[in-house]
């Protein structure tokens, strides 16, 4: 059979993401990342900060990285650029990508083909939604979304243009994890599952953090995006200008503020309550917790009416037992301290076994017979695809079709549980959901909290 170009393949991609939805694709023996330059995908990476970077190092040797993007020109893209990113050429010298400091350069380009989004979370959906419209594949950073819903805005985005789409919750692709868990699970090893405990951890507290002036490399403004607008804070500890602001409301701190993120029910719930749902196949539209008892979360600051009442301290949930009930009973509680530590307990009728990123522990793993698994339930879980490394999933569903291992219908469904607990903690009592309707029940207050205000020019696109 002859080996598609580049450009034809890009030519025919929409016919071939049509079929797949519904004819199995055989996978080609060959490597997806072992392609003839010409043959070789195009990338620009969106937010080169400390997970951007890694990223674009990871992706650094399966495609051709030929734009950067990064409001902060020390932080992101001199960093970047040093730490040697970049395609190589005849002689194995690395050519510089052009720099950007507005993604929307990168979307304007027809020579490329893939986007890496590693924003803080509240610019996710935005770019994503324009990158789909501007006909590119799309790896983005969990969490996914910052509100319900976004969830649904990004749904639909992904139905319509049909790109291939991965998040980056890469724990699903951890075989001897949280892959075994998953199969430990679904095929019975400990009977009924009657309880579920997500340690996701507690977000960082922080006391009174000062205004200073926004370094120079920085574009606040633009780095602020949707969200409200806020004066910069920082604590300047060197004075390279390099974006070390110890505690800030800027870079990786964002994390633990309610303006840009959702705190550790987002950063590691979106890992760790997305593969409790992958386990108990609870995955589709309409499936999911019917209730949220936030009753038990207390935060750094004091809150009125789900909003911190000071604005220069970290402000997200840092001690929490989020109880959420399933409609068949099970009950999942999501902790940010539990006797077992970061992971998952899963508790059934015939055993419990706990899985975090370093092992699995616990009297079903023991006994689990040899090669309990077949490389055929690998597949099913991989939607036909070989098992292998997230971004090397990412890349082989762009090439020859197909659903990603992280997928955007499925991450929705379990950031909306991550949301629906933020919002039960930010109002300290038992909030009801329904997973069919995607509607919270009962609560006019709660449901304000569906959606947020974005900044007038930088809304999310929805008429599409």
């Amino acid at each position: 059979m002859k080996q598609l170009s580049r450009r034809d393949f890009f030519k025919t991609s929409a016919v071939a993401a049509a079929m797949a939805t519904t004819i199995p694709v055989v996978s080609t023996s060959k490597p997806v990342w072992a392609q003839a330059p010409s043959d070789r995908l195009r990338m620009g990476c969106i937010g080169v900060g400390s997970m951007g970077r890694g990223d674009a190092h990871g992706f650094n040797r399966l495609v051709d990285i030929v734009a950067l993007c990064d409001v902060d020109e020390n932080y992101g893209l001199a960093r970047t650029i040093r730490s040697g990113i970049g395609k190589r050429d005849a002689n194995g010298q690395v050519i510089q990508p052009d720099t950007y400091k507005d993604y929307r350069k990168i979307l304007e380009r027809d020579d490329i083909d893939v986007v890496s989004i590693v924003t803080p979370d509240h610019w996710h959906v935005k770019i994503a939604v324009e990158a789909l419209m501007a006909g590119k594949h799309v790896f983005c950073q969990k969490p996914l979304t910052l509100t319900l819903e976004e969830n649904q805005i990004i749904r639909r985005a992904c139905e319509k243009y049909g790109k291939a789409f991965q998040i980056g919750t890469w724990q699903r692709c951890q075989r001897d994890q949280f892959v075994k868990a998953t199969l430990l699970v679904r095929k019975g090893y400990i009977g009924d599952v009657k309880k579920i405990v997500c340690d996701i951890g507690g977000s960082p507290t922080s006391g009174d953090i000062p205004k200073m002036d926004v370094p120079s490399c920085l574009d606040w403004e633009m780095w602020q995006g949707p969200a409200p607008r806020h004066e910069f804070l920082g604590e300047t500890i060197n004075n390279n200008n390099d974006g070390n602001f110890g505690h800030t409301r800027c870079h990786y701190e964002f994390r633990w503020w309610y303006e840009y993120s959702g705190g550790k029910f987002t950063d590691w719930g979106a890992h760790h309550i997305d593969c409790a749902l992958w386990a108990l196949n609870l995955q589709t539209p309409g499936t999911g917790p019917v209730s949220f008892d936030g009753t038990n979360a207390h935060h750094p600051v004091e809150f009125k009416d789900g909003y911190p009442t000071v604005d220069n301290r970290y402000n997200t949930s840092d001690n929490f037992d989020i109880k959420c009930m399933f409609d068949n009973g099970i009950e999942m509680h999501v902790v940010s301290h539990s006797p077992d530590g970061n992971g998952i307990l899963f508790e059934g009728t015939k055993g419990r076994f706990h899985v975090s990123r370093g092992r699995c522990k616990g009297k079903p793993i023991e006994e689990l017979p040899p090669n309990a698994f077949t490389e055929d339930d690998y597949r099913e879980l991989f939607h036909g695809k070989p098992f292998e490394g997230h971004k090397e999933n990412f890349i082989r569903c762009v090439r020859e079709g197909g659903t990603c291992i992280s997928d955007v219908v499925s991450h929705v469904q379990a950031m909306n549980a991550c949301h629906m607990c933020g919002i039960a903690a930010r109002l300290n009592r038992v909030v009801k959901w329904d997973p069919k309707t995607e509607t919270i029940v009962g609560d006019d207050q709660a449901a304000t909290f569906f959606s947020r205000q974005e900044t007038k020019g930088y809304e999310i696109p929805r008429n599409f």
